[in-house]
């Protein structure tokens, strides 16, 4: 077995294991992914938009976009990174990454070049990318409970409520 093979193997996760772990369904995973690829698209775009100009830190928060751009491709969408070597190992471990980690990165990364050069370019350009990050914030927050619970919840809080208002009712009365 090649050491090609071995890592392909390595990379390629278990979809089972993975969806298990976060509480993410397949079509919000997909969204998710869909919307890291076209954030880096527009990332891409704007950045090179944004180094067409002789201000040096808008070619710095260029630069970083483009950056972002790779990254993105790279965590969410490897086939199209597929002549570079380590693509799949790479996504392989941001596939292992908890939705709230992956949610930081994203917002993080995406909010750095507009701290360097606030201008509609890099705001429009990292939108979708700070989107991404969103998206995968909210998945870490977990699905929404369900009414019944939310009564029962209820339910024992006002009896608890009520059994502490008679008992300083009867203290009070002693």
């Amino acid at each position: 077995m090649s050491s090609q093979d071995e890592q392909f193997q390595a990379a390629s996760p278990d979809p089972a294991a993975s969806s298990a772990d976060d509480g993410m369904t397949w079509w919000y995973r997909w969204l998710c992914r869909i919307a890291g690829v076209i954030g880096g698209m527009s990332c891409a775009f704007a950045g090179l938009w944004n180094c067409v100009t002789i201000n040096p830190l808008n070619i710095a928060a260029g630069v970083w976009m483009m950056l972002n751009a790779f990254v993105l491709f790279l965590c969410e969408a490897p086939f199209c990174c597929q002549f570079i070597e380590f693509a799949n190992a790479v996504s392989a471990r941001a596939d292992k990454l908890r939705p709230w980690q992956k949610a930081a990165f994203y917002c993080g990364m995406a909010v750095f070049p507009v701290m360097l050069s606030l201008t509609l370019t890099t705001l429009f350009g990292n939108a979708i990318a700070f989107a991404t990050g969103v998206l995968y914030g909210l998945s870490a927050l977990g699905k929404k409970g369900d009414a019944i619970s939310y009564a029962r919840i209820h339910q024992q809080q006002k009896q608890m409520d009520e059994e502490k208002l008679t008992g300083s009712l009867e203290g009070q009365a002693l």
